[in-house]
């Protein structure tokens, strides 16, 4: 009887133990944030996705998945209901991806936020509203991977084509005559360096010739420019030529001034006087030439002509 009842306290302590474990894992994972719940759509595979996978956003934890389905309203689509925090700021431009932890190959939710807004999708049959749920890089690339295996399988066949026997031997004749014009420029370059090697001394004693003449000549100038800054100094030296110059061109200046005061005038006068004496004879002379004998008898008083006052007709000569 006492074996039982030892057995027995054993037996409700171990279930008090059990039960306080489980009462205190249940409050150390109980979660008291309030979530806003969404859905998301897709065709594509989501390998790797389970329910509870964490939802991130910009990489920050915000939510977990809930559950996961199949769209009642697409055919083929696979529906992920997903929990977000209410402090989320969730907006008309936000989107999510598929991300991939690593080489795990396990897959989380990535919520971002596009340039511009996304299309506002209709609420499912649940009523919860959805975001778009864009593919991920590896479904991008998985969808491309035939293609991409298609144009690898044609790089390959051209590469075949372009290495056949005929253009194998082309290769090999164009690297034959490659290797032909490398001995030739290689030729070419060793005969410069003899040419050059026998012509730089001739070159040099050439230059250095030249480089004397050049300097005989640099000092003949300097003689040159010497003298010329020697009679320039003369010539503008006080009662230089240019200073007797301009004592010449000043007289010359006041000649002239003389000239233009007293000459001029006098010399206007002396014609005026001579062009009245030539009008005088010239009066003179007509009177002369109509009168000639005013010369001897004077001028006295002439008889009247035609027309004029005083005149008489003489008479007419007698009939003999």
């Amino acid at each position: 009887m006492e074996n039982k009842s030892h057995a027995m306290a054993a037996g409700i302590f171990v279930l008090v133990v059990a039960a306080l474990l489980a009462g205190l894992a249940v409050w150390l994972t109980r979660d008291k944030r309030q979530y806003n719940e969404y859905e998301l759509s897709t065709k594509d595979g989501i390998s790797g996705l389970q329910a509870q996978a964490a939802v991130r956003y910009k990489g920050v934890p915000v939510g977990k998945v809930t559950r996961i389905g199949f769209d009642p309203q697409a055919s083929g689509n696979v529906l992920i209901r997903i929990a977000i925090g209410v402090d989320t700021p969730i907006t008309q431009t936000t989107f999510a991806v598929l991300g991939y932890q690593g080489v795990t190959g396990l897959a989380h939710v990535q919520l971002d936020d596009a340039d511009k807004p996304q299309p506002q999708l209709p609420a499912g049959p649940s009523g919860l509203p959805r975001l778009p749920l864009r593919s991920s890089p590896l479904s991008t690339l998985a969808d491309q991977g035939q293609l991409l295996l298609e144009r690898a399988d044609d790089i390959s066949r051209s590469l075949s084509a372009l290495l056949n026997e005929d253009n194998q031997r082309r290769v090999s004749q164009a690297l034959e005559n490659i290797a032909a014009a490398a001995a030739g420029v290689q030729q070419l370059t060793q005969n410069m360096d003899r040419t050059l090697s026998s012509q730089i001394p001739q070159l040099a004693a050439d230059a250095h010739s030249t480089m004397q003449s050049l300097e005989k000549a640099s000092n003949g100038a300097a003689a040159v420019a010497a003298e010329l800054q020697q009679t320039m100094r003369r010539v503008n030296a006080q009662d230089g030529p240019l200073e007797q110059i301009a004592q010449s061109t000043r007289a010359l200046t006041r000649m002239a001034d003389t000239l233009g005061r007293t000459t001029v005038p006098h010399a206007n006068r002396a014609a005026d006087d001579i062009s009245r004496a030539a009008r005088q004879m010239g009066t003179a002379a007509s009177r002369f030439s109509d009168n000639p004998q005013a010369v001897i008898y004077g001028q006295g008083q002439s008889r009247p002509g035609p027309g004029e006052t005083g005149f008489i007709a003489p008479a007419p000569a007698p009939q003999p």
